[in-house]
């Protein structure tokens, strides 16, 4: 897997070889069984059921980097954070933020279209219980690590939801920008700034989980400051 996604050209290239993954067997398993028996609401639907790739333009000046595919969101619609909870709550920032045309995003044909910011995730299958292993996350990171590489030009500011996402990026920081990754790491939180040298910066935020939007946790208050930062760190009008 290594070997194919460093050989990725550009990312239309890389989004079809990300979507042809089976490397863990456990994942495999799983995105497939979710396709298969699908959700009562959506069971008149063909599930993607495949690896999901990133979305947003090659120039995208703000990256912002999951955890995974929910397994009925864009496991289903093969689109990352569409026709889910998550989703609804990210898309509804986006817009608001001015990087995203449209409020909502539904399917992977619904006419979305993201302004200087690509999303992706640490690990590009569903996993169960949306729980992948750090083990997965690490057999994935090549794909991310290829992705990171082909917008490096522009890419100035990286958004973790999530402490998963946050652990993600050191390994990006050694691989992509040959940097020894910080000792001891910052300590993921909400609101928290890592700052290297010739590497995007890092910001922290709660990840858009139900659990967190429906107890107050993160709010759509505390989405704002952190694009409204990651905007003004990425020179993004």
């Amino acid at each position: 897997m290594v070997a194919r996604a460093a050989r990725a050209t550009d990312l239309a290239d890389l989004d079809g070889a990300v979507s042809n993954c089976f490397a863990c067997p456990r994942l495999v398993a799983w995105r497939e069984e979710v396709a298969r028996v699908k959700r009562a609401a959506f069971r008149d639907q063909d599930y993607w059921g495949r690896p999901v790739p990133g979305f947003g333009p090659p120039d995208a000046r703000i990256g912002i980097l999951g955890l995974a595919p929910a397994a009925h969101g864009g496991n289903r619609t093969g689109r990352i954070f569409t026709g889910d909870r998550s989703g609804d709550v990210l898309f509804a920032a986006l817009h608001r933020a001015g990087l995203a045309n449209q409020a909502t995003s539904v399917s992977a044909d619904d006419g979305l279209a993201l302004r200087d910011t690509r999303i992706f995730a640490s690990v590009r299958c569903a996993p169960p219980d949306n729980k992948p292993t750090p083990a997965e996350r690490d057999t994935c990171a090549p794909w991310l690590h290829r992705e990171v590489a082909l917008i490096r030009p522009t890419l100035r500011v990286v958004v973790a939801l999530g402490a998963f996402a946050w652990a993600a990026w050191w390994p990006v920081l050694r691989d992509v920008y040959a940097q020894r990754p910080p000792t001891p790491r910052p300590a993921f939180g909400h609101g928290a700034h890592w700052s290297g040298t010739a590497a995007p910066e890092l910001l922290g935020c709660y990840h858009v989980s139900q659990q967190n939007t429906f107890t107050g946790r993160l709010t759509p208050a505390m989405l704002d400051d952190v694009f409204a930062r990651a905007k003004d760190l990425a020179g993004v009008d």
